[in-house]
Parts: C-alpha cells; structure tokens; sequence
C-alpha cells in the first residue's frame, strides 16, 4: 500500500514514459505462484469476500445505476457497496488506500499508480471505435482569442494530471509537433474546474461528458479538438491485487456483468438516457447531448494484443518526461491462464 503523498507526488509530477510490450503468456513466476489451480471451470474459481467495494467516477457508472451487481451477488450473499471519486487518479488512490477493491478509470491512473507503487491488476479492458472519443476535448469560452488548436502553445490549460486528460494533451500536442512543455499545465480535477470556465476564466480546459454537454447547454464551450483518432487502448477495470487474487471467481462474475450490460445499453438507448436523468439528475436536453456522443462498443479482454497498446501508452510517458521510472505492464497482470478462465472468448481480442 502506498501512501497518499507519494501517489500524488507521482501523479502531479511534469515527467513521462514506459518500458516495451510483453506478451500475456509470459506472465513472471510470482504472479503465477499466487493464485494457485486456476481453471477454466468457474466452479473451480475461488470467492472469498462477503462485500464487494465498488469505485466509480463522479460522471456516473451505468453499472452502479442498473444494479446489475446487485442482482447478480444477492443471491450468493455478497453485498456491493459503491465509493464516488472525482475522477481516476483519486479513485486509483482510494484503492492504494485499501477503500476501494474494484473500479474503472482510463488508460492513464493505473500506470501511474503502478509507479507509485500500487499493488493493482488489470481486469478487463474496453472496445473502442472510430467514434470513441468525441466526448473528450480541448475547450475554450466561446469569446476566446485561441481560433484553432494549434493556438494553445504558451496557453494554461487545466486538467487533472494522471487521469485520462494527461494522455490525451500528450497525443494532441504530438499531432501538431508540439510537446508536453509547450504548455502550462493547471492540475485540478474537471468538476472543480467547471465553474471557473463558464464564468470565462481558464483559458483551455480540458473536459468531458457530462460537464461537457453542460457547458453546450449554456452556449459557453468552444471544442478545439476531442481525442477522435488519438490511439488510446481505452479504460479498464482495475483491482487492488490481494482482492483479485483471492476471488477470481467474483471478478468472473462482474466482467460477465459488464459484458452484458454493454450490449443491453447498445440497444437500449432510451433506457440508458432515462437512468442519466433520474440517478445523475440531470436535464434531458443534457443527456440527450451526453447519448448522442456515447458508444457501447463492449469490454476487452486482456490479450496479448491489448497488453502490448497499454505498454505502448506507459512507454510514451517515460520517453517524453512525465513519469521518472519505466514500468512493465506485465507485472500489473494476473496469470494467462486465470485470465482465459474469467474472461469470455469472444473480447479477448
């Protein structure tokens, strides 16, 4: 378990990078010792925990919202408790803190928890498409003097350092031929950051749904760019080590969850805005904006293909300075064959 101040010394600093892609199937010795007879027979697959701590993001989790977990624990005696982060840095941090055994966050959170320390694994990753990521974007107030992206070199621009938002200026600013130090960099978390920026006074933002379709409602946001095109592998579920370790079983039964709820929510998407309206209160003329840009591409199992584009992302983050140390993916895993046991065939792709 890391401490608070060392996570966020780790997720606040102006550095970057990771070591090379390794393959699923040479997951090293230790991890292999730790989880013991892991089979593709689920009856096989241990659960432990009467309690399962669940970390979302305060946007809102359509998990959380369908009670999906719910339904399918009761039965077994396991009670899902929810804990809401700001956004992942923090909840990555409320899992280093022992408050937290499973949760979602973006492709950044992890690895840099995994430099400070974090004793994480990855669960299952997301599909993506050619449309992923026009919820995302770089703003400014409709008045602003910045006409195109490639204005922003010299500017402020305020987004939580660590969280999804650190990749995605990262990739952008490349796009241009920009780096990292071409800008100033304003760390605060999009929902403190929010009020600020209607009222005109952060130059760039950085932000998303459901904060994004606000500031459109208001007429306040101008997009310079969404991160459209900008290679991420997409979010994970991640889970505090021990926890994963001891109930494969349970992490069995909420990929299979996920899985199915995505493909309920692609065809059922009157459904899914209604819950945005009722549990996250939010206008209707909001979601509507919010499910006009949202996809249900499905879940993504731990491949080897999907380990190497994560490896890729830390990589980069090491080479351009904004983590000090390189670290190996792999060492963020559990053993292959306890993945072929918990995951569908069909995502491992």
């Amino acid at each position: 378990m890391i401490k608070r101040r060392r996570f966020l010394n780790i997720a606040t600093s102006g550095l970057c990078g990771f070591s090379m892609a390794y393959l699923l199937g040479s997951c090293n010795q230790q991890n292999q010792q730790n989880v013991s007879n892991s089979t593709t027979s689920s009856s096989s697959l241990s659960i432990k925990t009467k309690v399962l701590r669940m970390g979302y993001q305060s946007a809102g989790d359509l998990v959380r919202n369908r009670k999906v977990l719910e339904k399918r624990l009761e039965p077994l005696g396991i009670k899902v408790e929810w804990a809401q982060f700001v956004q992942g840095p923090q909840l990555m941090e409320g899992m280093a803190a022992g408050r937290v055994d499973v949760g979602s966050v973006g492709e950044t959170p992890p690895i840099f928890a995994q430099v400070a320390g974090s004793k994480l694994v990855y669960v299952v990753g997301t599909q993506r498409t050619q449309t992923t990521g026009t919820s995302s974007v770089i703003a400014v107030p409709p008045e602003s003097s910045l006409k195109k992206f490639e204005d922003i070199k010299g500017q402020e621009v305020y987004f939580q350092k660590g969280s999804a938002s650190h990749y995605f200026i990262l990739r952008a600013l490349q796009s241009i031929g920009l780096t990292i130090k071409d800008i100033k960099i304003k760390s605060i978390p999009t929902i403190e950051a929010r009020a600020a920026f209607l009222e005109g006074r952060i130059p760039v933002w950085m932000t998303g749904d459901p904060h994004y379709a606000i500031a459109e409602k208001m007429g306040r946001i101008r997009v310079l760019r969404d991160s459209v095109g900008l290679d991420s592998p997409g979010g994970y579920y991640i889970a505090d080590r021990k926890f994963a370790e001891e109930n494969p079983g349970l992490l069995k039964i909420v990929i299979e969850e996920l899985h199915a709820l995505d493909k309920w929510a692609n065809t059922n998407r009157d459904e899914v805005k209604k819950l945005m309206i009722t549990e996250q209160k939010l206008d209707e003329d909001v979601a509507t904006r919010m499910m006009s840009r949202r996809t249900f591409a499905g879940r993504r199992g731990l491949s080897p293909a999907l380990i190497a584009e994560q490896q890729r992302v830390a990589d980069l983050f090491f080479e351009v300075g904004v983590i000090p140390t390189k670290i190996n993916i792999q060492e963020a895993l559990l053993p292959a064959d306890l993945y072929a046991a918990i995951t569908p065939l069909e995502i491992m792709v």
